[in-house]
């Protein structure tokens, strides 16, 4: 699912806090923006129309939560980005990331515990599966 900025504003503010209301929506979003409240209804409008988010009627008001949770929008978001930016491979990222962005000391240890326990998993799931047979 492709979201827009404003879109990724407006999923920021409902995983914060949901359900809630247009109003809601928009006293979350004030600082960052300087929309009217037509603009978040049409926001959270477009959203439900994308299935992003679920609407459900309480009174004369429509309260608006996530279909989608902020993990699988990112995943969804970085795919596009794979997709768009590095031929589709993770491997050029990766290197643009070590090279180009100049990763600290501690997200380089970091990103090498987590390929190490990627790696020791990957090892671990086939001698499992031997055992269960």
């Amino acid at each position: 699912m492709k979201l827009s900025d404003a879109e990724w504003t407006v999923m920021n503010a409902l995983w914060e806090k949901s359900p809630a209301n247009a109003r809601d929506v928009l006293e979350h979003c004030e600082a960052e923006t300087s929309w009217a409240y037509t603009t978040v209804k049409t926001l959270l409008a477009r959203l439900v129309d994308k299935g992003a988010l679920a609407e459900r009627k309480r009174a004369n008001t429509s309260l608006y939560e996530p279909r989608v949770s902020r993990t699988e929008a990112r995943r969804s978001a970085l795919r596009s980005l794979v997709d768009k930016a590095f031929d589709g491979a993770f491997g050029p990222l990766l290197q643009h990331m070590v090279s180009d962005e100049k990763l600290s000391k501690r997200d380089r240890g970091e990103l090498t515990s987590m390929l190490e326990e990627l790696e020791q998993e990957r090892r671990v799931a086939p001698q499992a599966k031997r055992r269960k047979r």
